[in-house]
């Protein structure tokens, strides 16, 4: 029976994201090289997050291996999401789900932050400009 569905798994064509949603959700606890595949973060990047995000430290086996769980999975990518796509320090980053509140930012899934930085600057500059005519 487990033959069935391994090959009836096989068989159909996934891409990378649906089989690493199948693996995500069918375990507990995942290794930081696990953890690292899911999220495309080197663990030495997942070590140094831990560090500087206090509330992020996963728990440990009795052979001191860090055991990740889904929750630990989401704010990596959310961190990940601050740092790499909106370009926050990590002390931007740090601040930014502070005030949000981790819990919060986890059950959203989004946090309301503007990310088309360049339009606004624009705008701001053109209304500048405008001001400046008038003087």
């Amino acid at each position: 029976m487990a033959n069935e569905t391994t090959s009836n798994r096989s068989s159909r064509p996934m891409s990378d994201s649906a089989t690493r949603d199948d693996d995500a959700q069918a375990k507990r606890y995942y290794r930081i090289g696990e953890v690292s595949r899911i999220t495309d973060v080197k663990p030495y990047v997942l070590r140094y997050w831990e560090s500087e995000f206090r509330w992020m430290a996963p728990q440990k086996s009795r052979s001191k291996q860090r055991l990740y769980r889904q929750r630990d999975i989401d704010m990596i990518l959310l961190i990940k999401k601050l740092l790499y796509e909106q370009r926050f320090t990590i002390a931007g980053a740090r601040k930014k789900l502070r005030e949000f509140g981790a819990g919060r930012a986890l059950e959203s899934g989004n946090l309301a932050i503007e990310t088309d930085h360049r339009s606004r600057y624009q705008k701001i500059r053109s209304e500048l400009e405008s001001i400046r005519a008038m003087l």
